[in-house]
C-alpha cells in the first residue's frame, strides 16, 4: 500500500494544523472518486527532551489503496484547498525522498499538475529499499 505523510504550512492560527489535517482526512476519506480506499492517521509533534526544540507541526499519514492513483489522489487535495473558506494552508506531501507543497493554484495548472504527480509517481517506483512499492 502506497504511503504518504502530509503536513499543512500556513494554518490559520484559530484552527491550527491538526484541525486542517483533520478536515483534509475526512475529505478524502469521503470522497467518492478514492473509493473509500485511503486511510489515515493523525500524528502530533514527537515529545520533547528537557532542553530540546520539538518539531511544532502534526502530520498526517496515510496508507492509500493501489486502486487509487497518485493523481487521484492529488486531485482530491487540490479540490479541499479550492473548497476552504478562508485561504487553504499550503499542504506538503512526501513520499519517500520526493516532497511537494502544493497550493490551490496548482490546480489550475495542467502542466504542474502532471509534475507533481509524476515526481510522487517516480518516488513510489523507488520506494524506500529501491524496489518498487
Amino acid at each position: 500500500m502506497p504511503e504518504y505523510e502530509v503536513r499543512v504550512d500556513g494554518a490559520p492560527e484559530r484552527a491550527g494544523p491538526e484541525a486542517e489535517l483533520r478536515s483534509l482526512l475526512s475529505w478524502l476519506t469521503e470522497d467518492e472518486s478514492l473509493d473509500r480506499d485511503v486511510r489515515g492517521a493523525i500524528r502530533g509533534p514527537a515529545p520533547i527532551a528537557p532542553g530540546e526544540m520539538g518539531t511544532g507541526f502534526d502530520l498526517l499519514q496515510l496508507a492509500v489503496g493501489t486502486a487509487v492513483s497518485t493523481a487521484s489522489l492529488v486531485v482530491s487535495v487540490l479540490q479541499w484547498q479550492t473548497s476552504r473558506r478562508q485561504a487553504a494552508p499550503a499542504v506538503v506531501l512526501r513520499r519517500g525522498d520526493a516532497e511537494i507543497e502544493l497550493s490551490g493554484d496548482a490546480a489550475a495548472d495542467p502542466a504542474t499538475l502532471r509534475s507533481v504527480v509524476e515526481l510522487l509517481d517516480r518516488a513510489e517506483e523507488t520506494d524506500g529499499d529501491g524496489g518498487t512499492a
